[in-house]
């Protein structure tokens, strides 16, 4: 089968296209025949070489989108059921930017039923990302969260949730994004910032980190999104990072609130498999509001 790896670190030129062999479900394992997966931020940093591995073969791709294909019994899923999974972590030799991939049974949600494969390979990452850090921020109804980087992938999911639980959302973003932030249910936005202390949290998707820390009151609570990158926290305000974890039972809610029209699925554009060196250039350039998805 077809896989994206990278054997060099590197630019998006480093992305070349491997046949391998096909991999084998284990014991509560299912193997999916990928219909397609969004192209992640993390890839660009596995590429790159941030989370090492040098001198093997990496294979990319975190988000899955298809169809079960063959199940390592006992597992609950039977061939020809359609579902999305999280891939976690860096994969040796394969990730989820390929023509199978094995995952296990507990990290699989059966697909939305309202969008089509393309749009569902854009919700596992993203979605349990945004949906962890809120459970990290553990907010009551009618709480004031400033969400960082509210137009990206991560900051729109959380608007979205948060908005759906009642918490007041503040979104962050560059003046041009004002409008889709609201129309995602932030009930205030700003490209500059708000006063000290005038917020209860902050999810900051964009890694702001230190200025944006600014905004949580005493004793507030603020979640980074990216590991690793955490401001030393002062005033009493509670600091963590989100570490996202493969959780089918919360995929599954996540994929209930997409049927339910609660959360929206954006997509920039799709590429063949084979152009994933392409898609990891055009990541490279910045700016696109929605998932670039690759399809085997």
């Amino acid at each position: 089968m077809r896989a994206a790896v990278v054997r060099t670190f590197g630019g998006p030129e480093v992305v070349e296209i491997a046949d391998v062999p096909v991999p084998e479900p284990g014991v509560r394992q299912v193997r999916i025949k990928v219909a397609a997966g969004a192209l992640n931020p993390v890839d660009a940093a596995s590429r790159a070489g941030f989370f090492g591995g040098a001198g093997k073969t990496i294979g990319l791709g975190w988000d899955v989108a298809g169809t079960v294909d063959a199940v390592g019994a006992p597992a609950a899923w039977n061939a020809g059921d359609a579902v999305v999974a999280l891939v976690p972590g860096v994969a040796e030799p394969l990730g989820a930017h390929a023509e199978y991939v094995v995952v296990d049974a507990g990290a699989v949600a059966a697909a939305p039923a309202s969008v089509d494969a393309v749009h569902a390979g854009t919700l596992p990452l993203n979605g349990l990302t945004a949906l962890q850090a809120l459970e990290l921020l553990d907010l009551a109804p009618g709480a004031k969260l400033l969400v960082t980087g509210a137009a990206g992938a991560v900051g729109g999911f959380a608007v979205q949730l948060a908005a759906h639980r009642g918490i007041e959302v503040v979104g962050h973003a560059r003046a041009g994004d004002e409008a889709l932030v609201r129309s995602l249910g932030a009930a205030r936005f700003t490209a500059d910032g708000v006063e000290r202390g005038a917020v209860d949290a902050v999810l900051d998707a964009a890694v702001l980190g230190v200025p944006a820390l600014e905004w949580v009151r005493d004793g507030g609570a603020f979640v980074a999104v990216r590991d690793g990158v955490l401001p030393e926290t002062e005033r009493g305000v509670r600091g963590e990072n989100v570490w996202v974890r493969a959780d089918g039972a919360q995929l599954a809610e996540l994929v209930r609130l997409v049927d339910a029209g609660v959360l929206t699925l954006r997509v920039a554009e799709a590429y063949a498999l084979e152009e994933a060196a392409k898609a990891h250039a055009r990541l490279a350039e910045g700016g696109a509001r929605g998932r670039l998805v690759l399809v085997p």
